[in-house]
């Protein structure tokens, strides 16, 4: 049986691969959705040159699935059915998640896979993410916030290290490990890195986007809770040179 994780570049799928390596179940390929148009990481707005050098240092393969810029969800599950049957042929029949706790993301997951012959797993589901904050600082990851909600944070949020810092500076309505999209991070090492990704930060570009279909195209990373009725159009993002 092969095993995939779902790879956003950030933090919680870092050490999901961390809980992995350490229980012996290390994935054999990390899978990305990325913006074909813009040549980035869906929602984190990494480079796509910078997503792969990051791959190169976890030594595990990394399979690209480009989405076009403005994609609805049919247009998607049309996709992802389509890529991860292609998988499945090749032997992958598990997909794992660094999800904490948005169940009717979960429940969309188990149900989309189930249809391609995939079983999901979420090794940190049901964690409390003010503990899973810490563990994840003290486990040796370090991250960096690329992107941030406007609506959530300020654009002085953007850029700083995750870390105990950063927790500390954040409102009470903001969750630490930012699980309902209030920030996204990069990770440059871990402690199965082969080497640290050096960076520095460039420009913060601040981007509106406006309620369309593709509300729910990083569906298989992060989204937003169902609750959530009004649209987040505004987002600081900070760029990696």
């Amino acid at each position: 049986m092969k095993t995939l994780l779902s790879w956003s570049s950030g933090k919680d799928a870092a050490y999901t691969l961390h809980r992995l390596i350490l229980s012996n179940e290390k994935p054999d390929l990390l899978l990305t959705t990325v913006n074909k148009d813009f040549g980035r990481v869906s929602m984190h707005g990494i480079r796509i040159d910078i997503l792969e050098r990051q791959a190169r240092e976890t030594g595990i393969a990394l399979y690209q699935i480009p989405l076009p810029a403005d994609t609805d969800m049919q247009t998607y599950n049309q996709i992802m059915e389509m890529q991860l049957k292609k998988l499945n042929r090749q032997g992958y029949t598990a997909a794992v998640f660094g999800d904490i706790f948005l169940e009717d993301l979960k429940e969309y997951r188990i149900k989309q896979l189930k249809q391609v012959s995939f079983q999901a797993k979420f090794p940190i589901w049901g964690e409390n993410s003010k503990i899973l904050a810490r563990k994840i600082i003290d486990s040796g990851i370090k991250a960096v916030v690329v992107s941030i909600n406007a609506a959530k944070l300020d654009k002085s949020f953007v850029g700083r290290q995750y870390d105990e810092d950063f927790l500390k500076d954040l409102p009470e309505t903001v969750d630490w490990c930012g699980e309902n999209g209030e920030f996204h991070t990069f990770v440059y090492d871990a402690p199965y890195f082969n080497n640290a990704i050096n960076y520095a930060i460039g420009e913060k570009i601040f981007k509106k986007y406006k309620a369309c279909s593709n509300s729910d195209q990083n569906s298989f990373q992060k989204k937003a809770k169902k609750t959530q009725t009004k649209w987040d159009t505004g987002f600081w993002y900070a760029e990696l040179i």
